[in-house]
């Protein structure tokens, strides 16, 4: 029979889409086990993903030096450690503390002779299900409910902050991404929002904000082209654009890909966040491979150029193509029809 630990922390430090991942571990752990007081470390500047979620009693922020964490986590007498992110800092921790734990295999030899032969051992779990593998000791399931997250009432964000013409119904499409090449050509952004054809709200960090402007102007309404817009009203050209890019806070960004009609984004965290919603979800990848982070338990679509042997070049994306070429996403085709 398993022991039943009843205080229990969670280690995982970054980044947005892997804490997301972990929603449906803390979920689990708290609703299965009666009686657990439940515990996430995780680095500060992601503390507004967890600080809602009503199944996490308290946080433990990593700023700068470990040390003052460890000293703070010691305190707490913890039965066991889940480590949700595997690495020297988390291997300290465990060591430091002392107490049963069990940790997620990152599959590293098999992701790097994915990553640099494209050679795929890789099982077809999604790493959402291989976080899960890692409570098995403490005889949690997977409940199959997906992921959570929670928005902070300040930050849901009212229908009437946004333009009038964007109040009856949008498209969100999550610009942005952590590396060049998950990230489409400016060109194929212009080409993809055209083919959406809907009003589109551009969702991203400060980043984000200069492509987003260039969107917005390039599809912006102007006294010049008024001879032409009864042609273009013939032939169904509805593409609008208000850029959010810098001007909300993470889960105020949530907030407007919660209320979208449909979802488009890069390999990103927040377009993770959007399988939380249940949100139909349009995944665009370029370096990286959809085979283990596609949108968890949720309606999504794909695109992809599969007809690459190069892909996947990388696990979390390059800050430029090893080829010159970037055929990943300048060859991509959108191929989708919204209802």
């Amino acid at each position: 029979m398993t022991k039943k630990y009843k205080k229990i922390l969670i280690l995982r430090f970054s980044s947005i889409g892997d804490i997301a991942w972990t929603s449906t571990v803390v979920r689990c752990i708290k609703t299965q086990i009666e009686g657990c007081e439940l515990h996430f470390a995780v680095k500060k500047q992601f503390r507004g993903l967890l600080e809602a979620n009503p199944y996490i009693d308290k946080l433990h922020l990593l700023e700068g030096s470990m040390s003052p964490l460890i000293a703070d986590l010691k305190q707490e007498k913890f039965d066991f450690v889940v480590d949700l992110h595997n690495n020297f800092r988390t291997s300290r921790i465990k060591w430091a503390l002392g107490v049963p734990s069990s940790t997620y295999d990152k599959l590293r030899i098999k992701r790097f002779l994915y990553t640099n032969f494209q050679i795929n051992f890789m099982p077809n779990v999604h790493v959402t299900d291989r976080y899960m593998d890692a409570v098995k000791p403490l005889g949690v399931v997977n409940d199959e409910q997906g992921m959570d997250h929670y928005i902070p009432e300040k930050d849901e964000v009212e229908m009437e902050w946004l333009p009038e013409e964007f109040r009856k119904g949008y498209v969100a499409y999550v610009i942005g991404g952590t590396k060049f090449t998950k990230i489409l050509p400016f060109e194929q952004m212009v080409v993809l929002c055209d083919r959406i054809n809907r009003p589109i709200v551009l969702v991203g960090g400060p980043d984000d904000a200069e492509n987003g402007e260039k969107l917005e102007e390039f599809f912006r309404k102007r006294e010049s082209n008024a001879p032409y817009e009864e042609g273009l009203t013939e032939l169904g050209k509805k593409t609008v654009i208000f850029n959010a890019c810098g001007k909300f806070n993470l889960n105020q960004s949530a907030s407007l890909v919660k209320q979208a009609q449909y979802v488009f984004g890069h390999d990103t965290g927040l377009t993770h966040i959007a399988a939380a919603f249940k949100k139909t979800i349009y995944s665009i990848w370029g370096s990286t491979v959809p085979n283990n982070f596609h949108p968890y338990k949720t309606k999504f679509f794909v695109f992809e150029n599969t007809k690459l042997k190069c892909r996947p070049c990388s696990k979390a994306g390059r800050n430029s193509c090893p080829k010159g070429h970037f055929k990943c996403m300048k060859e991509l085709t959108f191929d989708f029809y919204l209802p």
